[in-house]
């Protein structure tokens, strides 16, 4: 039976690229559940965060398939897998934040918000 994305390490290729995709988005943002919550405080920023995530994971999964041409399609298939779900996830915390608001786990009061402190709830 024929691989699709290419030899016999296809499979390994294929998670470590998804994998670093998952990894720089959470280098660069916090979790959709988090972002969920707090969506009323975060939504300005929060895809902006989610595309540099996904801009490092490109050029991370770009090296990956230059430096290893055996399991190129691998590489980038988990890459771009792990970069649609992202995508997708974030995109759904946003909506869903706005369509059905549970309990934020961040508290702006007035006299600390417009120096951008906040506090845990």
């Amino acid at each position: 039976m024929p691989v699709v994305l290419g030899n016999k390490s296809a499979g390994i290729a294929f998670v470590v690229s998804c994998g670093a995709v998952w990894e720089c988005i959470a280098f660069a943002c916090s979790s959709p559940q988090t972002a969920e919550l707090n969506i009323k405080k975060r939504e300005e920023t929060l895809m902006k965060w989610v595309h540099m995530g996904q801009g490092l994971s490109a050029l991370t999964i770009g090296i990956a398939a230059v430096l290893q041409p055996e399991t190129r399609k691998a590489i980038l298939a988990g890459g771009i897998f792990g970069m649609a779900s992202a995508e997708m996830f974030y995109s759904l915390a946003r909506k869903w934040g706005h369509e059905n608001p549970g309990p934020p786990t961040e508290e702006y009061p007035a006299d600390q918000n417009e120096g951008g402190g906040f506090v845990y709830g």
